[in-house]
């Protein structure tokens, strides 16, 4: 018997969890699953392609939790769940998180399943909400180890109701192919980028410290930074101060990641804080050869010397040795790029993922709720 379960994010546009619950949604067999969509923000990339794949968006017309429309939003998401047969309810960040659990929880009989994907350093003001929605789910799914561990350790979350289930991406999108490199990028420069949004977490200064420091090993090479955010005037702050200006380039964010990773050269994720980068994945499945922080969910996928290369998170030296020997060796940075795709093609796509989603809600629902 196909079950009905409702998946649920702020809004529809980019961005990781958005990105995350669509390929779930279009990966689920239709055979066992019947998705729905509920979201405060429905229009956006990932909204356009959920309504071209047919699957059901619900808008909770709510743009602050503090009107009155929250309080009408919540019969209404209660009475579309009883409604529609709605068996499981699973929400992909923390606003729907605590706003979504409880109603699932207390008005209908749908299990509820909540996710974790990021450390709740991250999200202070919320942090103690989750806490509380904890005690009301009947798991909470997240994206890496790291993360188990850091629910299971730090936020005292029983084991017993966390699942890992990694992220998956498209490979048909993200794939090998043709760099068609912009005039900003000549055919015959050195490419390091990064594609994510500019936030302080994201380390981006020792990425441009870095930089400045392996500059003068070839006569043409491009800093990229794919992404908006609010560290960009730091950014460009720092490039003038270190040189390395002229050197750069800024594409704000687009949804067109796999072409500006196919004119990459060397990926570089410098995080400081992360659980496990859809970006990371993306370059690795574009034959990026890559760099990143030995932080968070990063190792689970960049096995150091195999599949990329790892360094201390927030040091500028060590970042730099790294790009120095993927300048220097074409044959290593084939290798790296060569397993690196393997390995994202064989355990990370979008079916191994939402396969490893239908174990979770199938477990969940045969569940009686205690």
């Amino acid at each position: 018997m196909k079950q009905s379960i409702l998946l649920m994010a702020l809004e529809l546009d980019v961005g990781g969890s958005q990105r995350q619950m669509t390929e779930i949604a279009l990966g689920l067999d239709s055979s066992r699953f019947e998705p729905h969509i509920a979201t405060f923000r429905p229009q956006g990339l990932r909204g356009d392609q959920l309504r071209a794949a047919g699957v059901p968006v619900v808008q909770i017309p709510i743009r602050s939790f503090r009107s009155r429309a929250a309080l009408v939003g919540i019969w209404q998401l209660a009475r579309y769940i009883r409604r529609h047969k709605i068996r499981l309810v699973h929400s992909f960040d923390a606003p729907l998180t605590v706003y979504g659990m409880p109603i699932a929880r207390y008005l209908t009989s749908a299990k509820v399943v909540s996710s974790q994907r990021g450390h709740r350093e991250l999200t202070p003001k919320v942090r103690q909400l989750l806490r509380w929605t904890d005690h009301l789910v009947d798991g909470i799914v997240v994206n890496c180890q790291y993360l188990r561990q850091h629910l299971i350790l730090e936020e005292q979350v029983p084991e017993c109701l966390i699942h890992v289930c990694y992220n998956g991406i498209d490979l048909q999108q993200f794939c090998s192919g043709p760099s068609n490199r912009p005039p900003s990028l000549p055919e015959d420069a050195l490419v390091v980028g990064v594609v994510c949004a500019l936030r302080p977490e994201k380390g981006l200064l020792t990425l441009v410290d870095a930089f400045a420091r392996i500059r003068p090993l070839r006569k043409e090479m491009k800093l990229v930074f794919v992404g908006s955010g609010s560290v960009l005037p730091d950014l460009h702050a720092r490039a003038q101060e270190v040189g390395v200006a002229a050197d750069c380039v800024w594409e704000p964010a687009t949804s067109d990641v796999a072409k500006w990773l196919r004119t990459f050269d060397i990926f570089v994720l410098p995080s400081l804080s992360e659980a496990l980068s859809n970006s990371l994945m993306e370059a690795m499945a574009c034959g990026c050869p890559v760099i990143a922080s030995d932080v968070g969910g990063n190792p689970e996928i960049v096995r150091d010397g195999e599949t990329g290369l790892l360094f201390e998170p927030g040091n500028a030296g060590a970042l730099a040795e790294a790009l120095n020997r993927l300048i220097k060796d074409r044959s290593v940075r084939k290798t790296l790029a060569d397993n690196g795709q393997r390995i994202i093609r064989n355990e990370f796509s979008r079916a191994a993922s939402a396969s490893r989603m239908a174990e979770i809600y199938e477990e969940l629902l045969a569940r009686r709720r205690l």
